[in-house]
């Protein structure tokens, strides 16, 4: 990293913190008033995330049933072509034997 952009950084840094300052110390509402209102928040973005959570396992359970399904049957066809396959060698045998 150059001179140049850590400076640049260092002053963007700065910024912000002079910034939030600034907002802590002309802010409408109390302390107590803020730290209620981030607690609110908090709790909120904690239910979404929980809310959000919640729903991604339901499509996870869902997709793993239907790949379950698939390779349940795959697995059918596969044996009812091997079966076919049999039938089919088991004639072809016993008709030459025959002959």
């Amino acid at each position: 990293m150059s001179e140049r952009d850590s400076s640049s950084l260092l002053w963007f840094l700065a910024g912000i913190g002079i910034g939030a300052a600034g907002a802590l110390l002309y802010a409408p509402q109390s302390g107590e008033e803020t730290r209620e209102a981030l607690r609110s928040k908090a709790e909120e973005s904690r239910e979404y995330m929980r809310e959000k959570a919640r729903r991604a396992k339901i499509e996870a359970d869902q997709w793993v049933e239907r790949s379950k399904e698939a390779v349940a049957q795959q697995k059918e066809q596969i044996r009812s072509a091997f079966e076919a396959g049999r039938q089919a060698y088991k004639e072809a045998t016993s008709t030459e034997s025959s002959s």
